[in-house]
């Protein structure tokens, strides 16, 4: 049958049945009731399983956020309640681990059978076998390539939507859980004329000096009184003048306290030093009290100072809102501020935030709010703000009087933002309101008034506490309006009955509302069914009208006890625990047992050193827990000193004296006795035997694209424990002449400066350490004694950078700023200055630029008649270098080169095929050259080794690299400048060299001062003849006219490998000052 049905698309009868089976699998795939059916199967037996890829095996640790979901076993998705989808899904997109989704078992049997069951003939004709057969291939097409992938695109959206309605649900409870505390309450034994009246805070700002520590002092409105500035409050120098200074300052302190009588102190906790001043300030007011018991007042005498998390506060600090509230204050006085009012107010200052700018998103609240977008965490930010808002309401009347606490508004139901600004507006002009009916005159519509009425307090407080105009006591309430009458009949029939006095006029029900507020025992002694059942007070009424308003007899009830009583959590001080996380600004996933820090020695005492980790909090190594040899030192002060940086693993954690214990043993830190200590999904299943073999892998993989060296104990600003790779991102967006050392791939006794020549163009320079005891690895990873570049000896890495890297920089922008320079490689220059004679014909033009191949060394490019000629000039400390001749400065080179331009040099140039046959193979990394320069490729110390990332340099030779000889064209005639060859040799070059250069050289006839880089510039160590081209490999002579160019050309040359910089760079020795071709 199929065989009717062939034409050009489906050729032959076979093709015909596959797209017919395709066709009839995309229906029954796209059949609703049929999806319905399988995502019902599916999303109830589907199995899902992770397993780390090579990078993973080798990125996620014990400590690693995608540790819990490393290894999944067919856990089923219908069991993912949390974020832990979000995990797995963001570990996928980093390529860190690979997920699997399965539906396998008993759910896939059944699925098949059921599809064969509807869709399969029972016929047993040969016909019908046939057919059953081409159905069968139909259902299985469908479900595997069409159904199931289609289902589990479903499942990963319905998992992700899952999760983050759940990691939703858990950023709201955490700003709940912040916002729904209530002020700080003061002592019982304060005397208040208002219990609802916040305290007067102090608060403190700890400050480094610049700026200051900082006292704020605010009223109980939160209104700011004083500010006292402490320079010199925690200084623990024991010179005189610091002690003298340090008095004074906490004599100020305490005229500041006896001054303003604060109810509580809160300090913000920001590091250890706020331990300190803790104690600073516990001092004071000791003196204060023990010195003038008459000067303080009884709310004194249990003064508390509380830590505060300044995470709120600097958030205000920084925002527009708190130059509106606080015009010219400093930033450290808005912090105090915001620090102090949220202890009288969290809810107005975190409102304070929730402003156009949206400052709160900023603010901290979980792990994993960053798988939410902004506006899903702002909607439920709004959520939890409206829910407490009108669950606390808001004072109109103090809002009025203190800008700060109508932030609130806003989220009052039935306003808004804009509804919320307008309604401030018009209340601050009208100064106070006394009924809740003035709202209606103040730009809100009847509607709104009826949302919002029930949440806003009317109470005699700001400017209405002075008025004598009446207030109606049921508009401090939670009772809306339209249930007035209700409240005031239940208050006049409890006020009947104890008096037995009934009077319906308007005095007499607010008498009775008074009586029962007065008298909160008569209504808590009242029976509401019972009130409610008694049908002689309901005589006019229906019973059940009544009976459904129920509800609101009991709210109207508890407001007449208490009017909006604040059902918020009562403020607690912070725990221990909290009190350590805030002020080491760690948390119990960055800090925990078997995590593994990086501590700096600070002092080293015997049998114990004492160190500091980055976040302040103190280290304490013990001489057994140092190395696994411990018995064999005889004090831990003979291996470590002051600055030596230690990776360790956390033994255990002291948060009372807020110090950890360290352990830096090697068998330590190769245990895996801390991993994965917290709790496990039960579908957790490690596979160690897979997990070894890819963490193999992967360790050689890593290996071979990224360079090993050993992490250096040295802490300078110009030092960074990078590789050559990194180091070279590090400056990638650096301005030329940046640079930065490294450790050096050579071993512990080198180091290695990189420097940024030019975009693209990168140099490392080796610096050798001596004065180290290489039995004492200690000693061989902290600096040497003296550091030397060629024939220059340091002390210290300061000065590398202030007698060569100084100088050299200097040098190199004058020279990338000169009026002659001109950007792009070599072709590129060549061109321009071909255009330029092609205007000015009698003009010998010429120009400098980089050199991509020999990065360090310059290039001066000149036209005499028609082709380009070349020479090399020298970057170095004390200038520039060319024709084996020193200059100052660009200038003197210039009117020399100007002068001399004919001069001839007498080294002989070798035959094309001997620098032919010395041009090795490219290598295949990027960026290579085996070229030697001033910057060199020798792997002797004191060379530079470069790298250029030129995107045109391989084919600046080919086009232009003929040999330039002037006399007659001879080859015996090294004109123009070739540099006598360098004679050092890389060390992956030496069996090459002395096979096909060394033989017939004279390693003394050279003295380093003729090969045209000396040992101080950027040059490698001379040992070599300085005739032998075979000591500059890659070497080649340029446009000679009539020459062909040849496979030593620019950009041919590649890597030899062991004298290359990152295992890519060049081999071999340094070239001379100039030349034609090199």
């Amino acid at each position: 049958m199929a065989s009717n049905f062939t034409c050009a698309m489906f050729e032959t009868p076979q093709a015909v049945l596959k797209g017919a089976r395709h066709m009839a699998a995309v229906e029954i795939s796209s059949e609703p009731s049929i999806r319905k059916h399988v995502r019902g199967i599916y999303l109830e037996n589907a199995v899902l399983s992770t397993c780390p890829t090579p990078d993973g095996n080798v990125a996620i640790d014990s400590f690693h956020q995608f540790a819990g979901v490393k290894w999944l076993r067919e856990k089923p998705i219908s069991c993912f309640e949390d974020a832990q989808w979000l995990l797995i899904q963001k570990a996928e997109e980093e390529k860190l681990l690979s997920v699997t989704f399965k539906l396998q078992g008993d759910p896939m049997k059944r699925l098949v059978s059921e599809c064969n069951d509807h869709y399969l003939s029972f016929g047993v004709s040969k016909s019908a076998q046939l057919w059953n057969e081409q159905r069968s291939l139909i259902l299985e097409d469908a479900l595997n390539n069409f159904l199931l992938p289609s289902m589990e695109k479903e499942g990963r959206a319905l998992l992700t939507s899952k999760a983050k309605n759940w990691l939703l649900w858990e950023y709201g409870k955490s700003l709940w859980d912040k916002v729904s505390v209530g002020p700080y309450q003061r002592k019982d034994g304060d005397i208040a004329t208002d219990e609802e009246v916040a305290p007067r805070v102090m608060a403190c700002c700890w400050g480094p000096g610049k700026p200051a520590t900082t006292f704020v002092m605010l009223d109980s409105s939160g209104e700011v009184l004083d500010v006292l500035y402490t320079g010199s409050l925690t200084l623990r120098s024991q010179s005189i003048n610091d002690q003298q200074h340090k008095k004074k300052n906490q004599q100020r302190v305490l005229k500041f306290m006896t001054d303003h009588q604060p109810h509580v102190v809160v300090l913000g906790a920001v590091n250890l030093s706020c331990t300190r001043l803790k104690d600073d300030i516990y001092e004071i007011i000791f003196k204060m009290v023990e010195e003038n018991p008459r000067d303080v007042g009884h709310e004194m005498d249990e003064l508390s100072i509380v830590y505060g998390d300044e995470s709120l506060p600097r958030l205000y600090e920084n925002s527009r809102i708190s130059s509106d509230q606080l015009p010219g204050q400093s930033g450290i006085v808005k912090r105090a501020v915001a620090l102090g009012r949220y202890l009288q107010n969290p809810l107005a200052m975190v409102a304070t935030l929730c402003g156009p700018g949206r400052e709160i998103l900023s603010w901290k609240l979980n792990l994993h709010e960053n798988f939410l977008t902004p506006d899903e965490r702002y909607a439920m930010i709004e959520q939890v703000m409206v829910d407490v808002t009108n669950q606390v309401g808001l004072d109109v009347n103090l809002a009025i009087s203190h800008e700060w606490l109508f932030a609130p508004l806003q989220f009052i139901s039935g306003l808004g933002p804009r509804k919320a600004a307008s309604l401030q507006r018009s209340l601050v002009r009208a100064g106070a309101i006394f009924i809740r009916k003035d709202l209606l005159n103040h730009g809100i519509g009847k509607k709104v008034f009826v949302n919002a009425v029930g949440f806003l307090r009317v109470r005699r407080s700001g400017l209405a506490a002075a008025s004598s105009q009446f207030i109606d006591l049921l508009d401090d309430t939670r009772i809306h309006p339209e249930s007035y009458t209700l409240a005031q009949e239940m208050a006049k029939d409890i006020y009947e009955q104890d008096n037995g006095d009934a009077n319906d006029d308007d005095d007499a029900m607010e008498m009775a509302i008074e009586h029962v507020r007065d008298r909160p025992a008569l209504l808590k002694g009242l029976d509401l069914d019972a009130y409610l059942g008694d049908k002689r007070k309901f005589k006019d009424t229906d019973k059940r009208e009544f009976y459904n308003k129920k509800e609101t007899f009991k709210d109207i009830k508890r407001e007449l006890i208490q009017g909006f009583q604040d059902w918020r959590k009562q403020y607690k001080e912070p725990s221990q625990d909290e009190e350590f996380y805030m002020i080491s600004g760690e948390t119990e996933d960055t800090l925990a047992e078997g995590r593994i820090v990086q501590a700096t020695v600070r002092r080293a005492q015997g049998p114990k050193a004492i160190c500091v980790l980055e976040s302040g909090l103190t280290g304490m190594l013990n001489k057994e827990d140092y190395a696994d040899d411990w018995r064999d030192i005889p004090e831990l002060s003979d291996r470590l000193h002051e600055g030596d940086i230690l990776t360790c693993k956390i033994k255990s954690i002291q948060k009372n004296r807020y110090q950890v214990f360290l352990v830096c043993r090697e068998s330590e830190m190769r245990s895996n006795r801390y991993e994965l200590v917290r709790n496990l999904d039960k579908f957790y299943h490690e596979d160690r035997s897979s997990m070894q073999t890819e963490q193999e892998k992967a360790r050689k993989e890593k290996e071979l694209a990224k360079k090993h060296f050993k992490p250096r104990m040295i802490v300078h600003p110009r030092f960074q424990n990078i590789t050559a790779d990194e180091a070279i991102e590090f400056l990638s967006d650096k301005d030329p002449g940046e640079s930065i050392i490294r450790p050096s791939s050579r071993g512990p006794s080198y180091l290695t400066l990189a420097l940024k020549i030019y975009d693209g163009v990168y140099a490392h320079k080796d610096i050798v350490e001596g004065g180290k005891e290489h039995k004492d690895i200690t000693s061989l990873l902290r600096i040497g004694k003296t550091l030397k570049i060629g024939e220059d000896t340091f002390e210290d890495l300061d000065e590398v950078m202030d007698r060569y890297v100084d100088p050299l920089v200097a040098h190199l922008k004058a020279m990338l700023n000169y009026r002659k320079f001109r950007r792009g490689n070599k072709a590129e220059v060549d061109e321009l200055l071909r255009i330029e004679k092609s205007e000015y014909p009698m003009r010998i033009v010429y120009a400098f630029g980089i050199s991509h191949e020999h990065p360090g060394t310059f290039i001066l490019t000149y036209i005499r008649s028609t082709n380009p000629h070349h020479e090399y000039v020298g970057l170095y400390p004390k200038g520039f270098k060319f024709r084996k001749r020193m200059f100052e400065d660009i200038d003197r080179l210039v009117a020399y080169f100007q002068r001399h331009i004919d001069d001839p040099l007498h080294e002989s140039a070798p035959s094309i095929r001997s620098v032919a046959a010395m041009v090795p193979m490219r290598s295949p990394a990027t960026g290579a050259s085996s070229i030697a320069s001033g910057w060199g490729g020798s792997s002797n110390a004191g060379s530079w080794r470069g790298q250029s990332f030129d995107r045109d340099r391989s084919l600046a030779g080919s086009r232009t690299g003929r040999h330039d000889y002037k006399n007659g064209g001879s080859r015996e005639a090294n004109h123009g400048g070739v540099p006598k060859p360098y004679g050092g040799r890389g060390n992956g070059r030496s069996s090459f060299n002395s096979s096909r250069v060394n033989s017939n050289s004279n390693s003394n006839s050279n003295d380093k001062q003729d090969t045209g880089y000396d040992s101080r510039g950027w040059d490698s160590n001379s040992k070599g003849n300085d005739e032998g081209w075979g000591r500059f490999p890659g070497a080649k002579v340029q446009n000679s006219p009539g020459r062909d160019a040849f496979s030593g050309a620019w950009g041919t040359a590649g890597s030899s490998g062991g004298g290359s910089w990152g295992g890519r760079g060049a081999s071999g020795s340094g070239t001379g000052g100039w030349g034609h071709g090199v």
